[in-house]
């Protein structure tokens, strides 16, 4: 599996490699920069969402681990002190476990925007910044994806018994006397920061590519390129 990570990393460097240096060197035809470009992104966001959705994609990687909403950092501390801290643990590794249960459905979602592409889509991607792709993906596909994930991670805490396990933490935290009682929509905070970080991860890739493309080709981004 490392092989083929490493592999999908290279050639989507390559790719994008391709399509900036025929750029400085000549400006790039259309159908070079939109093919570029629309096979560049299907390999990134492809490993974008292999990353999030393998085991510990969410819970190992600090950048994009979801944590408790900042309204329940106080419930969480003050239980913990109440001999609950197993709970609170495990409640945290059940919202990044449902994430990573969600996030293989962003994959079609990607897909089908890269399909969409248009030649407009591919020069703002082009002359944009560091995270134009990014954008591009958060403008056309959040909606899709925030209601393709929902329901997933809605029945993925209710199986692992994390919904439940939610209610009795909040349930005991406001029958504490004298402490203010506090409510959240977790199903739609966990969907909600599963989305962002796989946008985040998917934005750490196109930067990668920007600021340090490898410059390498195979005889099968030659054929692509003409090169």
């Amino acid at each position: 599996m490392k092989k083929a990570f490493l592999g999908t990393t290279l050639a989507f460097c390559c790719l994008m490699h391709l399509v900036y240096a025929q750029a400085e060197s000549g400006t790039p035809s259309n159908n070079m920069l939109i093919t570029g470009f629309k096979q560049a992104l299907s390999i990134g966001t492809e490993k974008a969402v292999q990353t999030v959705s393998s085991p510990d994609g969410y819970f190992g990687n600090q950048a994009i681990k979801i944590l408790l909403p900042d309204t329940m950092q106080k419930v969480a501390t003050i239980l913990g002190k109440l001999g609950m801290q197993k709970q609170v643990d495990d409640f945290t590794l059940s919202m990044n476990r449902a994430a990573e249960k969600a996030a293989p459905e962003a994959a079609s979602i990607f897909g089908a925007a890269i399909k969409d592409m248009n030649i407009e889509d591919a020069q703002k991607i082009y002359s944009g910044g560091d995270t134009a792709a990014t954008e591009f993906f958060k403008e056309k596909t959040s909606g899709q994806i925030f209601s393709a994930f929902k329901p997933i991670i809605a029945s993925s805490m209710q199986e692992v018994g994390a919904t439940a396990l939610f209610n009795n933490i909040m349930s005991k935290y406001n029958s504490i006397p004298f402490t203010s009682k506090t409510s959240v929509d977790i199903e739609e905070y966990v969907t909600t920061q599963a989305m962002d970080g796989l946008f985040t991860m998917v934005g750490q890739e196109e930067q990668k590519i920007r600021t340090d493309p490898v410059a390498q080709t195979t005889n099968l981004l030659k054929s692509i390129f003409g090169q």
